[in-house]
């Protein structure tokens, strides 16, 4: 038997699948969860040695002979959050995470600093958000100015975990693009940028390697604490977003990926920059080549799981609940900003019912509300992709929310573009363990030994399997009647902005 492994830490849990890559089958999957600190500012941090725990719960609980199997690992992680080490790779302060917004006063001293939001985008590719890492790095120079001075690397979380499996500080083009620290266009990081956080930064930056590239190989005493093979191969790895990207087939122009999680992603390849003047849509590069403009909504599943819990119902029982009701909600819209927004950027914003009535008050108009919400704010993305000249083809929907039949239906009409859906629920990991058996064909002492060398784009083809092979295609009426339905989400929007900012 011949595996690979995909890890995916993710915000709340950590993933880790072992894929059998002849016969096309996951023969392991294991998960453990992550605890997070919350508090009333907007502070979500975690400590870095939680994650190496839910790494060893994962490993403890997969068997010993699906762990020898294993041949490469490639490493998905949250996204921007920022993890600061010591010179002993000890970290100096807590992780602050992508969800963390905090940071929206540093956001505006580095824009400042720029000169300007679209000097900044001219830069980088981005504007400064509270969920990237450079405001995260200069939120510790100003209040943790201990931690700030002791700290000499910088790494994100899947970097973290390739350096506990490798010992080696590395990072790649997709994950390092959502620093704003990086030149999306040149590739590389940028020194300017750096320089308004402290003239140093740029010398505790981690080295950059191509995508897919060998980020290093299973130490002995990561293979002692984890019980897998020592010398396994260590792949670049990635942010979730472009990992999931491999792991849904979106490694061509014209295939866009939708995730429904807590957080909500719309992200497409592309085989140049796309650069959008907006700063909606992040200029992230891709972790398969090219690169992959981004929008990013922090509220997606979070209405629906607040009325869910609110209403005292399961999954279920709330899409039978909201299928009862009209396409619009019959005018009942929700602004879903329970935890700020980054899309549009509004990090103290506050989610609210709007377009009650005595007679639409009802609990099938509400919790389709919920569930349109979280669709429309994509269709802000989609508006961005269709403005900057991408020509999307077709969605392929993941994430939690990817399993309701109603949700695929929204989504659907909503953008007005078929729907496919992945038969792997772990999108995510899986990028991960394509990607981890691109670069084992890539580093084999011998050509020959693992088969005929592919693309990751073939790589894909092969072994992302669509879910029955069934499409969901937008209805031309629902499609019509999705379009007032936004247009009235849109005004509420824009009426209520200003009261957040």
């Amino acid at each position: 038997m011949k595996a690979v492994c995909g890890i995916d830490l993710g915000t709340q849990s950590c993933k880790v699948i072992i894929y059998d890559y002849q016969t096309k089958r996951i023969i392991a999957l294991s998960h453990a969860p992550v605890a997070m600190i919350a508090e009333n500012d907007g502070t979500r941090e975690q400590k870095a040695e939680w994650y190496d725990e839910a790494l060893k719960s994962c490993f403890d609980h997969i068997d010993a002979a699906a762990k020898s199997a294993i041949a490469a690992i490639g490493v998905s992680g949250h996204q921007h959050s920022l993890v600061p080490l010591d010179n002993y790779g000890k970290a100096v302060y807590n992780v602050k995470l992508w969800c963390d917004t905090s940071t929206a006063a540093e956001c505006d001293e580095l824009t400042k600093r720029a000169g300007s939001e679209k000097k900044l985008i001219a830069k980088t590719g981005l504007p400064m958000r509270p969920g990237y890492t450079a405001p995260k790095i200069q939120w510790l120079k100003n209040h943790k100015p201990k931690a700030f001075a002791q700290m000499r690397h910088i790494l994100l979380p899947h970097n973290y975990i390739n350096y506990l499996l490798s010992g080696a500080y590395r990072a790649e083009y997709g994950d390092a693009s959502g620093t704003a620290l990086f030149d999306v266009r040149e590739r590389k990081w940028s020194s300017a940028v750096c320089k308004y956080i402290s003239p140093d930064l740029e010398k505790i930056l981690p080295p950059l390697i191509e995508s897919g590239a060998l980020a290093g190989k299973v130490t002995g005493a990561a293979a002692a604490r984890y019980g897998i093979p020592e010398g396994a191969l260590v792949a670049s790895g990635g942010g979730d977003n472009m990992m999931s990207a491999i792991g849904t087939g979106t490694v061509r122009d014209g295939f866009l990926t939708m995730s429904l999680g807590t957080s909500g992603t719309l992200f497409g390849f592309s085989k140049k920059p796309v650069i959008d003047p907006t700063g909606n849509l992040a200029a992230f590069c891709s972790s398969s080549g090219g690169w992959l403009p981004l929008l990013c909504t922090m509220n997606c599943t979070v209405a629906s799981e607040e009325f869910r819990a609110l209403f005292d119902l399961d999954v279920k029982a709330l899409d039978a609940e909201a299928a009862k009701a009209p396409i619009g909600a019959d005018g009942i819209v929700i602004l879903p900003f329970f935890n700020g927004e980054r899309t549009p950027n509004l990090p103290n914003g506050r989610a609210s019912v709007n377009g009650i009535t005595a007679a639409n008050f009802k609990r099938e108009n509400l919790t389709r509300a919920a569930l349109e919400s979280a669709i429309f704010g994509m269709r802000i993305g989609l508006e961005g992709f269709n403005t900057l000249g991408f020509k999307a083809k077709e969605i392929r929907l993941t994430g939690g929310g990817s399993k309701s039949p109603l949700w695929q239906s929204i989504a659907a009409n909503v953008m007005n573009l078929p729907v496919r859906i992945p038969a792997s629920s772990e999108a995510a990991a899986m990028g991960g363990a394509i990607q981890a058996l691109w670069c084992l064909q890539k580093n084999s002492p011998n050509k020959n030994a693992e088969g005929k060398k592919v693309s990751i784009e073939a790589l894909a083809d092969e072994h992302v399997a669509l879910e029955g092979g069934a499409t969901v295609k937008p209805e031309k009426k629902d499609a019509a009647a999705y379009n007032k339905a936004y247009s009235v989400y849109s005004r509420y929007l824009g009426a209520l902005s200003p009261l957040y900012k």
